[in-house]
Formats: structure tokens, C-alpha cells, sequence
């Protein structure tokens, strides 16, 4: 595994690595270097206005291979289909509004979107744009266009653009472009099985301040709730991640709402149910909070040798969640539960305890004694249902997991 966390495979996977005519291509750079780094054999194919921001001879020398834009190069060989038809996956680090709009309308002018239209594998499209332009109606059409279609289109991310501008349209970092793809590759072409569906996710641990400075929070490192959004944008989903304080960088691609204290996660995912097809509970949400915080830093002088916080219950966000959805029955909730058994009870019986009262559909369940799960890079989980039916997910990698849960809601939504 590199300083990515980005496992090299044992195999030299296919991946063709477009650029179009964006300023943010030059961290097309960096998504090569990490995709080589990793295992991957890369075909690097710019579109002729790309290779006015970064010129063909850096292409050749980070891929090992010649580089070309033009369909008229190395015409013996058909490099528009051939490319096409042998990448295991095609990413296009950055996606500009006019390319987009070529490929979702199958125009095939060069040799990028010529690749595009022979491609038979997973296309993954990471747009970066100016906010105006990401924004346009033109561009959401044909965004949702190429959803439909099963292509991968990424959230861009929010921030600095060219000049002083600041807003959505910004290049996900390379290193997530490179996570994203490996996502892609560990399905070994399975279907996008989740395109057209909205997805929220909850993830990370809330923090409940009693002072300026000091909080009440817990262990939680958000790593399941990233793998989660994570897995389902590999799987064709549009993901909103609602994060609270998490050791791991969100996803590229996903649509990040940060928040800090349990209030705050409550009215996020209030605000981002409506319309999604799954909501996700997976966050780290402290029970209670302090009755009253501070207005300034409490001092050793002003408690003497010790201190009393009165504690107040924070909302139960996965019950009001399942109380606002009512009998509709979308979305479909999943819940998350950390237990540790009593003397009187078991992980699971507690566990089927806490489905009956939170009437959410799917319940995961974690065994968190001696130290399981939080902060781990491995875990294993029961998910159970409503009717009794349970699914056990041996210790795997928390991807795996994520996967395993996708795979239950899509079972049982169908």
C-alpha cells in the first residue's frame, strides 16, 4: 500500500487517461504519476487544446509511451478503437463543459472522444470548469445525460479556481482521481448497479463543545462512512456525504456538507433526504451534549479540584429520519450500531433491539469491544433486517464491507 492507502494490484490493468482543454490539466501530471505508481499500465490521450497547457513531451515521458491527439497518427492501428476496445477503464482528469458536451452528443472529433465512443469499459469523468459554467443548464443536462448512459460523472470540488474566483467546478485531488479509478478496477467491470440513484451518507464523529476550546467527542475516523460514498460513486451514484470529523479525505466526486456537532448533522441530512433513494447513517453521533457552553475558556482557578458538565440528550437523528420518511418507504434508511454485549445480552440481540425502536430498514452492526472498528482499516459486521434476515460480512477491508452493505440494500430494494 503507497502513502495514498492505495493498494498496488498484482495485475497491470488497462487504463487510458484523457485530458481536455482545462487549466487544471496540469494535475492530469499527478493522476499519471499515481496511476503508474500503482500498477497501472496508462494511455495517456490529451485533446489537441489540453496539449496548450501541458505539452505532449511530459505525457510521453511520465507514461513511457508516445502521445498523440490526432486520429491520423499511427493510422495502421486504429488507435481510436483499439484504445477503446482494450482500456479496463477511462478516466478524464479534467472533463471540461465542451467535452462533456461532444461526448454525451457522440461527436467523435478527435481522437479523445473517438475513445470515448468505441469504449466498452467504465468511464469515469472528472469535470473542473468555472462555477458559471458548471452550473449552466446546458452542462447539468448533458451531465445527466451521460449518468443516465452508466458514465461515472464526478462531483467537482469546491474551491479556488483560476484567478480570484472560489466555487463548485474545481479538479478533485489527484490522489482521489487515483483512489476513484482503483475503486473502479476492484469491481473488475461489474455493472454500475447503482446509477441514477442519490445516495446520503453520514459519516465521521460529532463534537459537542462545553467551552471554546474544549469539546466532548469520540473515536470515530469517519473511515466507513468515506468507503461507503466512496463505493457507491465507483457504482454509479450521485453521493452526498454529510461529514462530521473524520482522519480520511472525503471522496472525489462526492457533494461534501461538513458539520461539526450533532445539531448540525441534523439538520444537514434533514435537508439532504429529500429526494434520495438511500440515506446512510454511518456517523459517529454523540448522545449527548453539554446543557450550556461556555463563554470562555474554563480555568483551573474558576472549578477548584474538580468539575461538574450537566448533560443534556441530543435528538435521535436516525429515528427522526425514519419518522419524517413515515410509510412512504423511500428513502430506504440503513442504521448503524456500535455495541459491545452486556452481561444480559448479546452484540446482535442488542442490536435487534435497537432495529425494532429505530424502524429503519437495514441495521449494521458492530462489535466495537477491545478496540474493534474505530480507527481500523479492517472490520467485520452483521447487517440485519426488519423480517428477521441477517447477513454476516467477514473481517475485510472496510470497502469490501461498504460493498457488501450496497449489495444487501440493492437486494432488498429489489
Amino acid at each position: 500500500m503507497d502513502a495514498d492507502g492505495i493498494t498496488a494490484v498484482p495485475r497491470t490493468p488497462r487504463v487510458v487517461l484523457g485530458v481536455s482543454g482545462g487549466i487544471a490539466a496540469y494535475k492530469a501530471a499527478e493522476v499519471l504519476r499515481g496511476l503508474t505508481e500503482s500498477g497501472c499500465d496508462v494511455t495517456v490521450v490529451p485533446t489537441p487544446a489540453a496539449l496548450n497547457f501541458v505539452g505532449a513531451a511530459t505525457w510521453s515521458a511520465l507514461s513511457g509511451k508516445p502521445v498523440s491527439a490526432s486520429v491520423w497518427d499511427d493510422v495502421d492501428r486504429v488507435p481510436h478503437v483499439r484504445l477503446g476496445q482494450q482500456a479496463e477503464v477511462i478516466l478524464v482528469a479534467p472533463a471540461t463543459a465542451d467535452l462533456m458536451a461532444r461526448a454525451a452528443h457522440g461527436m467523435a472529433d478527435d481522437l479523445l472522444t473517438s475513445v470515448l465512443l468505441t469504449a466498452r469499459c467504465p468511464v469515469v469523468l472528472a469535470p473542473a470548469m468555472h462555477t458559471e459554467m458548471w452550473e449552466h443548464p446546458a452542462t447539468r443536462q448533458n451531465v445527466a445525460l451521460l449518468r443516465e448512459r452508466g458514465v461515472i460523472v464526478l462531483e467537482p470540488s469546491v474551491g479556488r479556481l483560476t484567478g480570484a474566483d472560489s466555487g463548485p467546478g474545481r479538479l478533485p485531488e489527484p490522489s482521489a482521481l487515483v483512489a476513484a479509478v482503483h475503486d473502479v478496477l476492484r469491481r473488475d467491470g461489474a455493472r454500475a448497479d447503482l446509477t441514477g440513484m442519490r445516495i446520503v451518507v453520514s459519516a465521521g464523529g460529532t463534537r459537542e463543545s462545553w467551552d471554546p476550546v474544549r469539546f466532548i467527542g469520540n473515536v470515530s475516523s469517519g473511515r466507513q462512512g468515506v468507503e461507503l460514498a466512496r463505493t457507491a460513486l465507483s457504482r454509479g451514484a450521485r453521493v452526498t456525504l454529510v461529514a462530521a470529523h473524520m482522519d480520511v479525505d472525503p471522496p472525489a466526486g462526492a457533494e461534501v456538507v461538513r458539520v461539526s456537532s450533532a445539531e448540525q448533522m441534523r439538520v444537514a441530512m434533514h435537508d439532504a433526504m429529500p429526494g434520495a433513494d438511500i440515506v446512510v447513517m454511518a456517523a459517529a453521533v454523540a448522545d449527548f451534549r453539554p446543557s450550556e457552553v461556555g463563554s470562555h475558556k474554563f480555568k483551573r482557578s474558576e472549578t477548584g479540584a474538580s468539575l461538574t458538565v450537566d448533560l443534556v440528550q441530543n435528538p435521535d437523528i436516525l429515528l427522526e429520519l425514519v419518522h419524517k420518511r413515515g410509510s412512504a418507504g423511500s428513502p430506504m434508511i440503513v442504521g448503524f450500531a456500535a455495541e459491545t454485549g452486556d452481561a444480559a445480552h448479546s452484540v446482535l440481540e442488542l442490536a435487534r433491539e435497537k432495529l425494532v425502536r429505530k424502524g429503519c430498514d437495514l441495521l449494521v452492526v458492530n462489535d466495537v469491544s477491545d478496540g474493534r472498528a474505530f480507527g481500523q482499516p479492517d472490520n467485520e459486521v452483521v447487517v440485519i433486517g426488519q423480517d428477521g434476515s441477517s447477513w454476516h460480512v467477514p473481517l475485510s477491508g472496510k470497502a469490501a464491507i461498504a460493498d457488501a452493505i450496497w449489495d444487501v440494500a440493492l437486494r432488498l430494494r429489489s
